[in-house]
């Protein structure tokens, strides 16, 4: 190949490659450093970029394991351009959007719905994938409770129309009739009987409890019964300034949902708890695990716990968050792991966010133990002293270990919206993106194309092969070719 196209293979690579992190990690919110807006330009440029350069693998991003912000957006991008589809993918980009809103929170895919509705996407493949995703809904009724407005307003677009009651329900005035359908007629009546709110899903109950003036303490209390353990660990906050307690099941809560659980504790709590929600971490783990093993060696983790771990307004704690719900993960899939804190704490469950940033002294440290791999989890601003972590690595590299027996990899919860990618530690540390801890398993097989010595062809198969495994086994959007136009 000449020179002119081994760069052009390269510029794709570094292109996808950044795609793919920023993917991972941001979800347009505002974060420590940067604002929202910031954050959605960068965001909005990348999908517009990669779309009108790379569509193929711009839909295939949608099965290597990003956050659902991007899932939606990517979705919501190739609706809106499907003629733009060369014929021999719209089978495939077919299959990948509807197995995707499938797979999405439903509060997310009926968002996706609602802003095909306001863009006017309307073409027959968008119809055809909102006639199957609503037929593939469990409980419409449900649907038809919790999401009305959003329900209403796509099967109005799609020009569709639903079995039962739904269609009243949704567009005759249910006010004016009673209805065979259980949920249905409990949601009519709790409007005018208190009684039945308390039969409603949380999200539909808490506004009509408010239209009854059912003080908020008597409303948590008897709602409680049909609380998700989502919605538990979201309430607790609530639930505590309002004088009640909330059960919530440690059980059953994801690993980086109950990290931040944690530590939204106050201290004297998690320490009169932590032997309890130690334990409940390492289930959460062991749970994640089940679902995506990844068996390592001899590892170090340099974990950022500076004041900037403290997140933002919006995405409170999450950095921390991600950090000690990684150092749970990678105790349990390590045969020998070693954690180093940027300011230790007494024990995990008690870390807070403090201090500057300062990760070339827990990284010497997690050097000199000799570890198989080292995991750096951190936002990458390195700033006491500032860009130290790249020197260290420079020095490691070329003088201590050029074989490379050591690898070194940065796994970044945060997006730098002025880099258009999470901020890195330097041209030597491969850095990847994530939004939850869970997320590693996944992005520890992406590094190898992070660090630059993976060519394109083996980035294009490996996200063959992850749309083969998210397609198998999964009916894809039942689409003709004339649909998938």
């Amino acid at each position: 190949m000449d020179v002119a196209g081994t760069r052009a293979e390269q510029v794709a690579r570094e292109d996808l490659v950044m795609f793919v992190n920023a993917c991972f990690s941001c979800t347009g919110q505002r974060e420590f450093y940067n604002d929202a807006h910031g954050q959605s330009v960068s965001i909005d440029f990348l999908h517009a970029y990669i779309l009108g350069n790379y569509r193929r693998l711009y839909a295939r991003t949608l099965a290597a394991g990003i956050n659902h912000f991007n899932q939606a957006q990517i979705v919501l991008n190739l609706l809106a351009s499907g003629k733009q589809t060369p014929p021999g993918d719209r089978r495939e980009e077919g299959a990948l959007i509807a197995a995707t809103l499938r797979c999405l929170p439903p509060q997310r895919a009926f968002r996706v719905l609602d802003v095909l509705r306001e863009r006017r996407v309307n073409n027959r493949r968008t119809r055809a994938i909102v006639r199957e995703f609503l037929g593939g809904r469990p409980d419409l009724g449900f649907d038809a409770i919790k999401y009305r407005a959003k329900l209403r307003a796509a099967v109005a677009h799609g020009h569709l129309k639903l079995a039962g009651e739904l269609n009243p329900f949704l567009f005759h005035g249910w006010k004016k009739r009673v209805f065979t359908t259980p949920l249905l007629e409990t949601f009519r009546r709790a409007h005018f009987d208190p009684r039945a709110v308390f039969e409603l899903p949380f999200t539909v109950a808490e506004g009509l409890a408010h239209k009854h003036q059912i003080p908020r303490e008597e409303f948590l209390r008897r709602i409680e019964p049909r609380l998700t353990s989502g919605e538990r660990l979201r309430l607790q906050g609530s639930a505590t300034r309002a004088e009640g307690t909330l059960a919530v099941d440690l059980a059953r809560a994801p690993l980086t949902k109950l990290a931040l659980y944690v530590l939204s504790l106050d201290p004297e709590a998690r320490r009169a708890r932590r032997a309890e929600l130690h334990a409940a971490l390492e289930q959460a783990a062991a749970r994640t695990l089940r679902r995506a093993s990844v068996p390592l060696g001899r590892v170090a983790a340099v974990l950022d716990n500076s004041y900037s771990a403290s997140g933002s307004t919006e995405k409170r704690r999450r950095p921390l968050g991600v950090a000690l719900a990684a150092h749970y993960l990678l105790s349990a899939s390590a045969r020998e792991y070693r954690p180093f804190w940027t300011t230790p704490p007494e024990e995990p469950v008690l870390v807070s966010a403090r201090g500057q940033t300062d990760l070339s002294t827990p990284l010497l440290d997690a050097l000199d133990w000799m570890p198989d791999l080292v995991v750096v989890v951190s936002d990458g601003y390195d700033n006491d002293p500032p860009n130290a972590v790249a020197e260290v690595t420079r020095v490691f590299r070329t003088k201590l270990d050029p074989a490379r027996r050591t690898s070194i990899i940065h796994a970044n919860p945060v997006f730098a919206s002025e880099f258009l990618a999470p901020r890195t530690l330097g041209a030597l540390v491969p850095t990847v993106g994530v939004r939850d801890a869970e997320d590693l398993p996944t992005v520890l097989g992406f590094a190898r194309f992070a660090e630059g010595a993976a060519p394109l062809s083996e980035l294009e198969d490996y996200l063959a092969a992850r749309v083969r495994r998210m397609l198998e086994g999964t009916p894809g959007a039942r689409l003709n070719e004339e649909e998938a136009a």
